[in-house]
């Protein structure tokens, strides 16, 4: 790159205001040469672009020390920039890569942690999903949407201690079975409670099977005292354990869905939620929301 220097002799500063403000020249540096020995024209010109400021008379030899140490400074300067620049958008794509590879874990973990219920298919990518949409309809912001989708996706990530002859029983599950299907949440909180850099991650794992009412387990906690993310989930659970498929009973309707959830309205869901989902039903009109 070739750097420049332009040197203007002038009474005042409309010209190097003139010249530092046009797109073709505003990298140029520009010293402000003049005879006037007044200290008011000399912040005039340094505030309206000027890299350095020399009075007449002037040694011409210093004068071009002066502009080279302008143009070097000029260079160091862009090359700073540039580096910066490179280095930002270095750390920016390795930071997006990173994030790309920590969702296709967690997807991956999701899959997996659903491959051990045979009447299940995709079940946590859809809660994970409706939780989103429940918090979206709720105002939540985007980062909060972002953390209730991931917390979707593994929160039945304790089933992985679950033997497989339990999850898959198609008849009805024995109390000592029961008890020990209703052991995931604390599980999946101690599986997610060693990621630190995500310390609320465990959230709903941990209470996505709390009531509104405190009936729920593991901790039997009620109402604001379980965790908004988990009262969130706890919704979105239900409606998709209600739309898919189980080995004793296909799909369930829209209409007795609905109906559900408009019945557990503070008693199992937070009211608000339950609202919020009952509204996303009223609008699937065609059904989608469900098992394919």
């Amino acid at each position: 790159m070739i750097y420049n220097c332009t040197i203007i002799d002038l009474f005042d500063c409309s010209l190097i205001a003139s010249v530092t403000g046009k797109e073709i020249t505003a990298d140029i540096p520009v010293i402000f040469l003049t005879a006037d020995d007044d200290s008011e024209t000399e912040t005039k010109g340094l505030i309206a672009g000027a890299m350095d400021f020399i009075k007449k008379h002037f040694v011409p030899e210093v004068l071009l020390l002066r502009v080279r140490h302008s143009i070097d400074l000029i260079r160091l300067q862009t090359d700073l920039s540039h580096e910066v620049e490179k280095k930002t958008q270095e750390l920016m794509s390795q930071h997006e890569k990173i994030e790309r590879i920590s969702m296709q874990i967690v997807k991956a973990l999701s899959g997996a942690i659903d491959a051990k219920d045979t009447y299940t298919n995709g079940h946590s990518t859809r809660v994970a999903e409706y939780s989103r949409e429940i918090a979206r309809n709720a105002g939540f912001s985007k980062y909060m949407q972002d953390d209730i989708y991931m917390m979707g996706l593994l929160h039945d990530v304790g089933k992985i201690g679950v033997p497989d002859v339990i999850i898959n029983k198609p008849a009805r599950l024995t109390d000592e079975e029961y008890s020990k299907i209703k052991t995931h949440p604390i599980m999946g909180a101690k599986i997610l409670e060693n990621i630190t850099e995500f310390p609320r991650l465990s959230t709903g794992a941990r209470w996505h099977h709390e009531r509104y009412d405190g009936k729920g387990y593991s901790d039997g906690i009620l109402r604001e005292d379980i965790p908004v993310e988990a009262r969130i989930i706890a919704v979105a659970d239900a409606y998709d354990a209600m739309s898919s498929r189980r080995s004793y009973r296909d799909v369930l309707s829209q209409a007795h869905i609905r109906a559900e959830i408009e019945k557990g309205k503070g008693t199992q869901f937070d009211p608000l939620f339950a609202e919020v989902m009952i509204s996303m039903i009223d609008r699937d009109t065609d059904y989608k929301m469900r098992e394919k």
